[in-house]
């Protein structure tokens, strides 16, 4: 009977979602999905619980989870699983995850990594091509060859193990019943599809996406999925060993193998991957404790750095979308992604001083640097105690915006802060059984020497994990209570989203609607970027003035953040997507 409520309450809501209204959670209205206007979106507040995620149908997804009594790792898988059938331009079982989990009874912090790994053929060389140059960017995303063997399926599988309440099996049962139902193209799936240029030529993607002319299926055609329902099936009745070994393994394998540019991802590459938890990285922040996810990922080490940097300054003081401010967070931002270049990547593989470069001390070095009245001409490394720099050079990846964030509280206290991608939109655009293989080893440098013959940190090697921006984030009060869950999609500019996040909250005292919808920039060691359309076009001039390279740009974060207050849950739901805030 309860199976029987769940589906009609999908379908429900996928008629709602098709006919463009709004659903209403926490008895307060929610903003039509695809606003960019900030000022529509209407703060939720909720007591007991809170799920946060892209897409409406997810965010529903997890809610019910957790009405149910479901942890909030069971909530999360629930949405994973719907994220990459709703949303599969950004996520998927074909891609990789990194978690950060809060237990509330402990008071402890724990982070989970499911990147992806580079196959145990791949070489350094792997994106040069035959007279040792780098690739163009999408010649080596578009088929096999930036297939990473996928992570996410097995790290949920580790997470629940340890911190899920409900059966394995019953959190699919959301994403196989709207699978074999069909959902309804939403106006983001529609845009992108409309927009994609490799995706059409490509089968079974383009049959299961587009119309016969070439042209996408419009908003509002229902999508039914039956291979992906059937995939979901075999890893709800026989766990993570059925995505990894046996049938859906070797057509993963045969469809790299076997692509216009072939890879060389094997069965036993997707055997043998391990999901592996990881320390947190933590530093303070005013008063607050900020934890993160540490390497593989550069996200958390530099949203650190940032925020360090930034402590030597009164940034309360100032307006959110100053010149000052704007001015300040940039600098910091330069001079940490300066860092992140050189000494960021897998820590299995390469010695990563995690410890040095969120050392105090090292961070108000670095903050002496930032003239608050003159911008910096030029960002170089810091110079750390350990030899490094004497190793490693400067890395050329490239990280187009894509991913989905997911944050939720359950009723006991518990959170969970995910950030999942297959890294560019949709992937290396392989499509196997209903789901989309990721090109996250794009992530690695296409180069693995600088031109003065320096290895790079950050180059492709055998099952190494390939460096990632993504900053699943908690912060915690002098108690040890949890205050912020937030984290945001972007790919390289994710570590500015979720800094400038924190910001918004901490110092400005911004609600968590608020601080998500602010108006983005930031500066990624290279020009300062001004979000287009905003507020923010009118400080070109003003920053130009003090010595700024200002570029106006799109910026789609994907930003999801839940503030603890003494009332209860605030949840806030970025704008530049469809997703929601859910909950009781």
């Amino acid at each position: 009977m309860k199976a029987n409520k769940f589906c009609l309450s999908f379908s429900l809501l996928a008629l709602v979602f098709s006919t463009a209204l709004s659903p209403t959670v926490g008895q307060e209205p929610v903003a039509p999905v695809i606003s960019t206007d900030r000022a529509v979106r209407k703060v939720i507040r909720t007591q007991k619980y809170m799920a946060v995620a892209a897409h409406p149908l997810a965010a529903a997804a997890g809610s019910d989870i957790l009405r149910r009594g479901g942890s909030a790792v069971d909530a999360a898988i629930a949405i994973q699983m719907v994220l990459g059938l709703v949303e599969p331009q950004y996520s998927g079982i074909g891609g990789g995850a990194f978690l950060t989990y809060y237990d509330a009874k402990r008071k402890q912090v724990r982070t989970y990594d499911g990147r992806e790994t580079a196959p145990a053929a791949a070489r350094p060389d792997r994106f040069l091509n035959a007279d040792g140059k780098p690739l163009q960017f999408y010649d080596a995303v578009v088929g096999g060859k930036s297939v990473g063997v996928p992570g996410v399926v097995r790290m949920l599988e580790m997470v629940h193990k340890a911190h899920g309440k409900l059966p394995w099996r019953e959190l699919f049962q959301p994403a196989i019943q709207l699978a074999q139902q069909g959902f309804p193209i939403s106006p983001l799936l529609y845009d992108r599809l409309s927009k994609e240029k490799y995706l059409p030529n490509l089968e079974p993607a383009r049959s299961y996406f587009y119309q016969a002319d070439g042209t996408p299926k419009p908003v509002g055609t229902i999508l039914v999925n039956r291979p992906y329902a059937e995939v979901l099936s075999r890893i709800a009745n026989f766990g993570a060993d059925a995505f990894y070994r046996g049938e859906i393994a070797r057509d993963i394998a045969n469809a790299v193998q076997k692509a216009a540019v072939p890879g060389d991802l094997t069965t036993d590459d997707l055997a043998t991957y391990q999901a592996k938890e990881r320390s947190p990285v933590c530093g303070v922040y005013r008063v607050y404790k900020v934890c993160s996810m540490g390497p593989p990922s550069s996200g958390g080490l530099t949203v650190l750095q940032i925020l360090g940097m930034l402590e030597n300054f009164q940034l309360s003081t100032l307006k959110p979308e100053s010149t000052q401010a704007v001015h300040l967070f940039a600098e910091a931002g330069r001079l940490a992604y300066a860092d992140r270049g050189l000494y960021m990547a897998d820590a299995d593989f390469v010695p990563v001083p995690v410890n040095e470069l969120i050392d105090p001390e090292y961070l108000n070095n670095r903050a002496k640097l930032i003239n608050p009245q003159r911008a910096l001409t030029d960002a170089e490394p810091g110079e750390l105690r350990s030899p490094q720099k004497l190793v490693w050079g400067q890395d050329n990846a490239i990280e187009f915006p894509s991913t989905s964030h997911t944050t939720i509280v359950d009723r006991n206290g518990n959170s969970v802060s995910m950030t999942t991608s297959i890294e560019d939109t949709f992937g290396s655009r392989l499509m196997v059984r209903g789901f989309l293989l990721n090109n996250q080893l794009t992530d690695f440098s296409f180069s693995p020497t600088t031109a003065d013959g320096k290895a790079i940190a950050n180059r492709v090697e055998p099952r190494k994990r390939p460096r990632s921006s993504m900053a699943p984030t908690m912060v915690f009060d002098r108690q040890g209570k949890l205050v912020i869950a937030v984290g945001s999609a972007g790919g390289a500019r994710i570590i500015n989203y979720v800094a400038q996040t924190l910001i918004a909250v901490l110092d400005w005292k911004l609600d968590s609607q608020q601080a998500v919808a602010l108006p983005h920039y930031g500066n990624r060691d290279g020009a300062t970027e001004l979000e287009t359309n905003t507020s923010l076009v009118n400080l070109q001039q003003s920053l130009e003035a003090i010595g700024h390279t200002v570029q106006v740009v799109e910026q789609i974060s994907g930003s999801h953040a839940i503030v603890r207050t003494e009332k209860g849950l605030v949840g806030g739901a970025d704008p530049r997507r469809e997703g929601i805030v859910a909950g009781e």
